[in-house]
């Protein structure tokens, strides 16, 4: 998986935008201004939330994520390299997902689906 792939699958996402609001070449990606994936400007891989703490650790015990530094302790980084571009894809998918569902529903709504 690179940069390129991800930045294409997540513009694929309803309501989903990329930023960069460090500066310094990070794609943050958001919907409805919350994030729900990144790629810091080291570009070794892509961060991305999981349901909770306890599936954070699960994928690191798998060996199929490591903890995302910077981000909460319910966040991983996938390494370029680790998981196939399905999987990576359905992580991907999930996490935003997730954040979608803690958006308010007004929000939610003008995002289409």
């Amino acid at each position: 998986m690179t940069r390129a792939i991800v930045d294409a699958f997540c513009s694929t996402l309803p309501g989903a935008e990329q930023t960069d609001p460090w500066g310094g070449g990070h794609d943050a990606w958001k919907v409805g201004g919350k994030m729900f994936a990144c790629i810091g400007s080291d570009n070794v891989g892509v961060s991305l939330k999981t349901a909770d703490i306890e599936s954070a650790a699960f994928l690191i015990d798998l060996g199929r994520a490591e903890r995302a530094p910077y981000f909460h302790r319910s966040w991983v980084r996938v390494p370029w390299g680790v998981a196939e571009r399905e999987e990576l894809e359905d992580r991907l998918r999930t996490s935003y997902e997730i954040v979608r569902a803690g958006l308010p529903k007004k929000v939610q709504a003008t995002l289409g689906d």
